[in-house]
């Protein structure tokens, strides 16, 4: 398992709701969630081998955006 962290620009529960249903629909994406309470509405991803490009575009499908955080 690999935890992947974004900073995005998601700022309602809506937003939250979209992206959740979205990127569980793939297999290889085990636990999605976004915390609205931090300043970086950090969005959470942990899956098998999830591509940060691919997760880049999808949350850009739905008019948000999001950069990795790296350690």
């Amino acid at each position: 398992m690999e935890v992947l962290i974004f900073k995005t620009n998601a700022s309602k529960q809506s937003e939250v709701s979209s992206l959740q249903n979205l990127l569980s629909r793939f297999a290889h994406i085990i636990e999605v969630s976004v915390d609205l309470e931090d300043c970086d509405k950090v969005l959470r991803i942990v899956g098998n081998n999830p591509s940060p490009t691919q997760i880049q575009l999808l949350v850009s499908s739905l008019g948000l955006t999001c950069s990795e955080m790296k350690d």
